[in-house]
């Protein structure tokens, strides 16, 4: 009987710790995306870490600048220009994940039917780089600007509080 009940915890303990959060929401729709990946696409999330050589290198997203701001003792213009390029971002990351969501709806469909052809792949995996490349530029832009924005104390204290 302890056995039975040791290989059933075991057992238990095994399928709780084999689900990730990403297996118990919906299944992406995409066999290529992962449901993480997929949401993150959709909600226009960074998954890539796109920003990343700005923020490594003193240029902070207007998020970021935002967050502090009372701390960084930001202006009302400051405030309201940061909070513009933070709106616009997002809604450029989302239009982006939409379209690499399509472009990749689209490669695995010519993959599964079988429809497919060298120009159309060169087309649809041109388009995909284009479509990264137009968001990392918009979010590179962003930190740009926003380090424009800000007076050189603003971003050295900035460049003190830990990333979270």
């Amino acid at each position: 009987m302890f056995k039975i009940i040791s290989a059933l915890t075991l057992f238990i303990s095994v399928s709780v710790h084999a689900q990730t959060p990403d297996s118990l929401l919906k299944p992406s729709p995409i066999k290529t995306l992962t449901t993480q990946q997929y949401n993150a696409l959709i909600k226009g999330e960074d998954q890539y870490g796109m920003g990343l050589v700005a923020e490594l290198n003193g240029l902070p997203s207007p998020d970021r600048a935002l967050k502090y701001k009372k701390e960084l003792d930001l202006s009302p213009t400051q405030v309201a220009t940061f909070t513009k390029l933070a709106v616009e971002l997002k809604r450029k990351k989302i239009e982006m994940g939409n379209f690499i969501v399509t472009n990749e709806t689209k490669l695995e469909t010519m993959f599964r039917t079988k429809k497919l052809n060298e120009s159309d792949l060169i087309f649809y995996t041109n388009r995909y780089g284009l479509y990264q490349g137009e968001l990392r530029n918009a979010i590179l832009q962003a930190s740009l600007k926003t380090w424009q924005l800000l007076s050189p104390q603003q971003v050295n204290k900035l460049l003190t509080f830990k990333k979270s």
